[in-house]
Parts: structure tokens; sequence; C-alpha cells
């Protein structure tokens, strides 16, 4: 189903910037999160960025972290677990440090997670904050981008890639730590190129340049007749250049983010309302705070003047009543768009869950078939349905998870459903 973009006028704060600055260290420890927790891990930097390092715990409402990330704002049960799983990894980072010597550290990636009253709560260790808050070296990881992509393999192979965007290639990586990036080093069956190209390479590359902004290409290199080594060429996709992120050279060059500057307005917040708002907005916003000498502090009056639209002059919460007619045809136009949106959200999360119950409900009468049958037919059953299975990777699963495999979960009811017709009939559909 097509992913919509996140609506800016929905979100507040930091969470309006859209992109978040992912330093080297993070992505390069990030291997082995799922494509769920690595889209929560990306949503909750970004959330807390411009207060890493000064303050120690950092909140966002559950609802708005979910409708991020791009799935039911009510799986609250989803929800926990990718937290606990991130509490649970532990980052490692290999870099240098400002006099140039080596530094290895390690944490968790989240020092605590909890959920109370709507809203999450959580921390960065104080090392892995310092990490992530380091701009020298960093990627431009465009949220509306995340939403779209499907496999947690693509997402970080697009990590990984578009840091180098701009040289054009990643440089070699040894297999092992080529491996290591995609989060697929603790697999024996991925210690074969051949298993690993066909199931993460070739996929991956497929995703990523349908998905976002760049094409990559992979180029291998070869010790005799074994892959040792890979890299990929990096170039821009011009059907989805419309999602690069503005490097903020243009906005620093106008009159509007000077005039945010001399009123004491910090680099990263003028750029941002710049961004978002426009610099007309931002101008008239400005010249409205001139008007009003005796205001003690412009910066902080002019923040809230930006915020409710004072004077009425935009399109925000609090424009004047009698306002031009086209600002609020606007106003009516983005508040259908808005609801449209939430239509279609609702929409997919009750699909969604529509499935996840209808898959539930099957997954359970297997179990009950499963424990009804004899210890003799139980063997059979599991050496018969393990050899339907053409693939190694759903083999290895099966062999593992058994009938509770997820992998192959349409498999198996396709043969309860041969083995004894009818096994589903009574269930939802």
């Amino acid at each position: 189903m097509e992913q919509l973009d996140i609506p800016k006028d929905r979100l507040d704060g930091p969470l309006r910037r859209e992109a978040v600055k992912k330093n080297v260290a993070a992505i390069h420890v990030s291997g082995k999160l799922s494509l769920l927790q690595r889209k929560l891990s990306n949503v909750l930097l970004l959330n807390a960025y411009d207060d890493l390092i000064s303050k120690s715990q950092h909140r966002i409402n559950a609802r708005t972290l979910c409708l991020m990330v791009g799935y039911n704002s009510n799986d609250m049960e989803t929800l926990k677990q990718a937290l606990r799983s991130l509490a649970e990894t532990v980052a490692e980072w290999d870099m240098l440090d400002e006099a140039g010597r080596q530094e290895w550290g390690v944490s968790s990636l989240l020092s605590f997670a909890k959920l109370k009253g709507g809203v999450c709560e959580y921390a960065y260790s104080p090392a892995l904050a310092e990490k992530l808050h380091d701009p020298k070296v960093f990627a431009l990881i465009n949220l509306n981008i995340q939403r779209r992509f499907n496999s947690g393999h693509a997402l970080a192979l697009y990590e990984n890639c578009y840091r180098f965007a701009r040289t054009g290639s990643t440089g070699w990586w040894p297999l092992e730590i080529f491996r290591r990036l995609m989060g697929v080093d603790g697999s024996a069956y991925y210690e074969t190129f051949k298993h690993l190209n066909a199931k993460v390479i070739k996929p991956a590359v497929t995703e990523v340049n349908k998905t976002s902004n760049i094409f990559v290409t992979p180029e291998l290199r070869k010790s005799g007749r074994t892959v040792s080594a890979i890299r990929f060429r990096i170039k821009e996709n011009p059907q989805l250049a419309m999602f690069d992120i503005d490097d903020g050279e243009a906005v620093r060059s106008g009159e509007v983010y000077r005039r945010l500057r001399d009123l004491g307005v910090s680099d990263r917040l003028a750029r941002q309302w710049i961004g978002e708002h426009g610099e007309a907005y931002v101008g008239d916003k400005i010249d409205y705070v001139a008007a009003k000498p005796d205001v003690s502090s412009p910066a902080r009056y002019l923040a809230a003047a930006i915020r409710d639209d004072y004077a009425g002059a935009g399109t925000g919460a609090g424009a004047a009543p009698d306002a031009d007619p086209a600002v609020r045809a606007e106003m009516e136009r983005r508040q259908a768009g808005e609801q449209a949106l939430r239509a279609a959200e609702d929409a997919r999360a009750e699909a969604l869950n529509a499935e996840r119950r209808r898959r539930a409900a099957r997954m359970a009468r297997v179990r009950e078939i499963v424990e009804a049958r004899n210890p003799t037919q139980r063997d059979a059953d599991r050496r018969f349905f393990l050899s339907s299975l053409k693939g190694d990777l759903e083999r290895e699963e099966f062999a593992r998870l058994g009938w509770a495999s997820a992998l192959n979960a349409r498999a198996i009811f396709a043969f309860w459903q041969e083995v004894q017709p009818g096994a589903f009939a009574d269930l939802p559909e």
C-alpha cells in the first residue's frame, strides 16, 4: 500500500524538520535492527537531536511516534517490543577523537524507555549521546523516504550509502564489515556470497533505487575466485530529487536569515523557521516584532509570533477572523487534506489490524491441530512439510521455529488446509 507523506503541520518542534543527522558511528552499529526498530531509532533521534547534550531525557507523544514510524497508532504492544529491542541492542563505535586518537566505545542504543499517559520517555547514555550529536561526519536521513522502505536491509544500505552521496562511492568494504552493516554477520547462511547476494544485496539495491533519492550500483573485488570486498557507486536519482535536503547555504545567504541571527536566533532555529514557513512569512513576523520596541525579549516574542501567527498574516492557528479570503480558503483546503489523511491512516490501520487478527487466529488453529496429533504424526508432518520448502532460508527458519515460522505462514496454512480440509472454515476471512 502506498505510504503517505508525514504532514508537517500535524507535528511539533524538531519533528517538523523531516531530516535527522545520523552520525557515522550510529549508522555502523545499527545493522542488526529490524526495519521497524531502525525507523523507530531514527525518529527518536530526530525528536531528541537538539537537546541530546543539554537534556538527559526526552519525550514524544506515543501516537505521533507510531504515525511517523508508519504503523497503527493504537498498537502499543508492537511499540513496546520495538523499544525493548532498542534498549537490549548494543551500540559500538570505533572512530577518531578530536586529537586524532582511536576511540572505541560500547553502549545500549537506549539507556531506558517507558510509556506513560500516552507519552514515550527515553534516554541515551551520555557517551552515546555525544557521538550521536557530533556534526562533523553525518548523513541526512529523510523520514518521508524512510517510511517508503519495506525492507530493513534496504534501509540499512540506504543509510550507509547516502552519507557518501557527494563522493560518489562508498569505498571498499570487506565482506565481513558489509555483513555487519546489514545485520547478518551472525548467520552462517550468509557466509556464502551466493546467498548474501541473492537475499540481501540484490533486493536491497532494487528497493533503494526504486524508493530513494539515490541510485546505487554494487561492484565486487575478488581474491582468486572468491569475492572479498564490495563497494557501491552512488548517483542522484533525478526522479526523487525533490527529497534532497538543502544543506542550508542558500538560506544563510538571505536577508531574512541575517535578520533572525541579528535578533539572537540560533542558526539551526533560523533555518528551521525559514524551511517550515518560508521567507515571506518569517520576514512579516520580524517586521511585526520590530514594530513593538517595548518587547523585552524579541527572539522569544518572535517565536510566539511565528507559532501563533500574530497579526493574522499567515495561515496559522492565530490568523485573524478578517484574514484574506484566499488565506481562509487555504486553511480550509489544508483542514480537508488533514481529514483525508487521517481517514486514510485509519483505514490502513484497520486493514493491518484485520490481517494481524486473521493470521493470529490461523496460527492458533495450527497449534491446536498439531497438539491434537500423536508424536508419530507430528514428526511425519514436519518432515513432509520441510521437504516441500524450496528455499534454504525458508527451510532454515522452519527447522528453527517449526509451525510458528512467520516466513512460511502462507505455506503452513495451505499445508494444513490440504491435510484437513475446512480447518480454517469457521475463522473470519
